[in-house]
């Protein structure tokens, strides 16, 4: 016969303390290890959790946070002042806050989502002076570079995932544009391109990386850079397909694109195979990002990989450390080129 689970007693007749007797360790302890918190080992964890299911236990995580005067939510803020038409619905801000509210959840805290349009030049600086949360995730800098480092003097729990800035007051977590920019870049000469078009926003700080990576990457090669293939475009799928129709309307002569995201390269690709412009037989495209619609799209999008759940993984974790008091370093995160059928390799 199959052993039955042992039956659980009601939560109320359990307090913190009779756990903490059962597993034999302190009330703080119990704390901690319910509240997910990464000071606990695994192992306890796992063995506190388990007395705590047998007797129906769950810690009361608004009477904690109210005691400890913490609101348990944290904002996740994507600052879109740069451009009308791009919204949280894009594919990489999708996937970063699906990963982001899992490390959240895992450390028992609650997610709310923010975004501050062209509208709102001073929303983020009324968001922190509501201090609704109890820190503050930033998902890229827009335009916003100056007022972050205003801020940050006066607001300790925040965290910016973008492109670090010499001088810059506040932490940030972000890829290596310039090394994936160059890299993509190289890749393209290696195949024997030279007239490689640069499709982007450089004056975003991530984009900017990122053009430098594709400029410096032309030099070393002794290719001459030419300012005639190098065109601003938007993330905004639309927008991104009217500018490069623009572009293409200009008639200069390419033999392959770098784009500064994966839906600025799968925009080109559709305009290409629009105009007759086959990919990659007469033009390679790489894109910077590889979100999930990358290896799916045909051809099937050669991309710079950012680790995106890395990243979610480090904003949370340097975060929690600025909200204990500590001073963590700004952290830059390895790209790595995914090679696929778009380039022709």
């Amino acid at each position: 016969m199959t052993k039955s689970p042992p039956a659980r007693r009601p939560a109320v007749s359990m307090k913190m303390s009779d756990i903490a007797q059962l597993a034999g360790v302190s009330e703080s302890t119990i704390s901690r290890a319910l509240s997910g918190s990464k000071l606990i080992n695994d192992a306890t964890r796992e063995r506190i959790q388990r007395i705590a299911d047998e007797h129906g236990y769950k810690i009361d995580l608004r009477a904690r946070n109210l005691r400890l005067q913490k609101t348990g939510t944290i904002s996740v803020v994507f600052p879109l002042l740069h451009e009308a038409g791009q919204g949280i619905s894009d594919p990489f801000f999708l996937e970063m806050l699906g990963y982001l509210a899992d490390e959240l959840s895992g450390r028992g805290y609650d997610l709310l989502l923010h975004k501050i349009g062209p509208q709102e030049p001073r929303g983020l600086s009324e968001l922190l002076q509501e201090k609704r949360t109890d820190g503050v995730l930033l998902i890229g800098q827009s335009t916003q570079h100056a007022l972050l480092n205003e801020l940050a003097e006066e607001y300790r729990p925040l965290v910016v995932w973008g492109a670090g800035i010499a001088g810059s007051h506040y932490v940030t977590v972000g890829s290596d544009n310039y090394g994936g920019g160059l890299q993509a870049v190289a890749h393209l000469i290696a195949l024997g391109h030279r007239r490689i078009a640069f499709l982007g926003e450089w004056s975003l700080p991530e984009i900017a990386a990122r053009y430098a990576g594709y400029r410096a990457a032309l030099t070393q090669a002794g290719i001459e850079i030419d300012p005639e293939l190098e065109f601003r475009v938007p993330f905004e799928g639309q927008g991104a397909k009217h500018a490069i129709s623009s572009f293409l309307d200009r008639g200069q002569v390419f033999d392959a694109v770098f784009a500064a995201s994966d839906v600025m390269a799968i925009a080109a690709i559709r305009v290409f195979d629009q105009r007759g412009i086959r990919v990659p037989a007469d033009v390679a495209v790489v894109g910077f990002d590889d979100i999930m619609l990358a290896g799916l799209y045909t051809p099937a999008l050669t991309t710079v990989k950012q680790d995106i759940a890395g990243g979610a993984r480090q904003l949370v974790a340097s975060l929690f450390q600025r909200m204990g008091g500590e001073e963590p370093e700004s952290t830059l995160l390895p790209t790595t080129l995914v090679i696929r059928g778009s380039c022709g390799a």
